[in-house]
Parts: C-alpha cells; sequence; structure tokens
C-alpha cells in the first residue's frame, strides 16, 4: 500500500542550521511512509521516532511499571537501551519491530510519549542520532522541539476521514476487518490527545510550511518535499 511542556533545547544545537529534514503532522497523514521515501530519493537516512516510543511503552509495559510510579518509571528510563538499523527497531539487543506494533502497545503509546520524562529521554538520545545530519525525521514536535534547527520543516496534514480512509486500507491490506467510523474516531481522539498534551503538543512551527495531502499520491508528497529541499539547499 502507498499509504498506509516542551522539552528544554540544548543550546549546541540551536547554534546552526542543521541538514536534516523535519515532517510533522497528524496521526495517519502518511508521516513515516513519506519520511522513508524522501530518505531513500536523497540517499539520507530515516530516524523513526515514532518506533522509538513505542519501544519505550514496550519496555514499560513489560517492566508492569505504571507511569504514576515515578520512581519504578525513572528505573526504566535509566536502562532504556534503543537502537535503530536499517528500519529495525531494537531494545536490550533484541528485535521488537513487530512487538512494537502490537495492540497493546498502541493503546499505551499516546499516554507514554505525552509523559514529560519520557519525552526529555528520548529526545535527547533523538538529538545525539541526528546531530551528524542527513537525517529525515518525522514526529509531531520535530521541527518545534527535537530539531528546531532543521534546515527544512514540513507540516504534513490531511483531512480527518482522508486519513482514517488511508489507515482502512492499510488495515484491510494486513486482513482485518475494520470499522470505517472507529478508525476515523481513533485518529480524532489522537488528534486531541496531541494537540492537547502538556509536553510539546502537535503544532506547526513558525518557520514550517504546510502541505495538504488530502488530494495527493505518495509520489507527489515526495517530489514535492525533495523539490522544496533541494530549492533551499
Amino acid at each position: 500500500m502507498e499509504w498506509p511542556g516542551a522539552v528544554p533545547q540544548n543550546e549546541d544545537m540551536t547554534a546552526s542550521v542543521l541538514s536534516l529534514i523535519a515532517i510533522d503532522g497528524p496521526s495517519g497523514v502518511g508521516k513515516s511512509t513519506t519520511a522513508k521515501r524522501v530518505a531513500a530519493r536523497l540517499g539520507w537516512q530515516y530516524l523513526d521516532t515514532g518506533a522509538m516510543y513505542r519501544a519505550a511503552a514496550l519496555a514499560i509495559h513489560r517492566a508492569g511499571v505504571e507511569l504514576t510510579d515515578r520512581p519504578a518509571l525513572e528505573r526504566v528510563l535509566s536502562r532504556l537501551d534503543l537502537s535503530l538499523n536499517e528500519g529495525r527497531t531494537y531494545l536490550a539487543g533484541g528485535d521488537v519491530s513487530e512487538a512494537i506494533r502490537s495492540q497493546e502497545v498502541t493503546r499505551l503509546v499516546t499516554p507514554v510519549s505525552a509523559d514529560v520524562r519520557v519525552r526529555e529521554v528520548l529526545v535527547d538520545q533523538q538529538r545525539r542520532i541526528g546531530a551528524s545530519g542527513r537525517w529525515v525525521v518525522d514526529g509531531r514536535d520535530i521541527g518545534t522541539v527535537v530539531f528546531t534547527q532543521a534546515c527544512c520543516k514540513v507540516f504534513l496534514t490531511a483531512s480527518p476521514e482522508a486519513r482514517a480512509q488511508r489507515r482502512f486500507l492499510e488495515l484491510q491490506a494486513k486482513g482485518q476487518s475494520p470499522d470505517f467510523d472507529a478508525v476515523l474516531a481513533d485518529l480524532q481522539r489522537r488528534d486531541l490527545a496531541d494537540s492537547t498534551r502538556a509536553a510539546s503538543p502537535l503544532r506547526k512551527a513558525e518557520d514550517a510550511v504546510e502541505l495538504d495531502s488530502s488530494g495527493m499520491s505518495l509520489d507527489q508528497v515526495v517530489d514535492w518535499i525533495v523539490a522544496r529541499h533541494q530549492a533551499h539547499a
């Protein structure tokens, strides 16, 4: 299928423009698929921040820790060992690429990713990875918090109905029997949670360009982002 309270910025990360493309936007808009294609087109690397938050949620779940138990949460985060390699996600050296896509992790990832302390830990890891440049990164706060100095920022959006239809078809392609109204309601729930959370809420960066992809194909979106980046490189 083609379409399937803010964290402080490190001072040394704001000194100059970084060769990095930041793609932010709501759930279900196709950010990850788009970012992967853009990275492949440019010969850059893709940093899957969503997978990192899912892996953190999995680690917390496996430890049997509640977010309200702050000392226990801190112990999990202090030994959090995440790595990404060739499109696979590893937790403590084990490949969890499939495990982080489970329904249980999907249910947990929204509150986990909204936790201020979790975001501090993962944002620090993301900045260390991306500091070398030549990365395409997608998420909900990449251009506003994580990499404010990215050379190219895109806020990718689409109507809730268009996003729900893409997700609906993706689930069908996986052999599932989704209910469109339920898919739409879940996207709207996540939109509200993402835009109203205290830590790094979803919003368009002031220097980002907004692209409404409702009536565009994936190839058209990728072409547009690559052309914009090359025009300002």
